[in-house]
């Protein structure tokens, strides 16, 4: 229920406004933050698979409000644009099954943030 709601909002928010471009590292700053909101909250429930990866709660935060303030000055989008964007990536990252394959490098670039 909750993906299906998800899903219209987000097909709503993506028919009025195209998705910005974004350079690489924008395009990586916004993959590690919904990788690592999916990995955070899935710890906050004990997810097992979730519980493999360290901790994301604090840093995991920090560097997610980081990123998604650095998106909103470099695109001129609002909160529920960058919000549609992430809900995005991370809806994404889950159908195709990616979070796994993309934390190791999104921890790597957590720590080089110094969060």
């Amino acid at each position: 229920m909750i993906t299906t709601l998800l899903s219209a909002a987000l097909l709503a928010v993506s028919a009025e406004a195209p998705a910005p471009a974004l350079s690489q590292e924008s395009k990586a700053l916004l993959r590690c933050s919904a990788a690592f909101a999916i990995v955070s909250h899935g710890q906050s429930v004990g997810n097992e698979a979730a519980l493999k990866w360290p901790r994301l709660d604090t840093r995991g935060r920090e560097f997610f409000v980081r990123s998604l303030a650095q998106l909103m000055d470099e695109t001129g989008l609002d909160r529920d644009g960058i919000s549609a964007l992430v809900s995005t990536e991370a809806q994404g990252l889950w159908d195709r099954q990616e979070v796994d394959k993309v934390m190791p490098s999104c921890l790597v670039m957590l720590e080089a943030s110094g969060v």
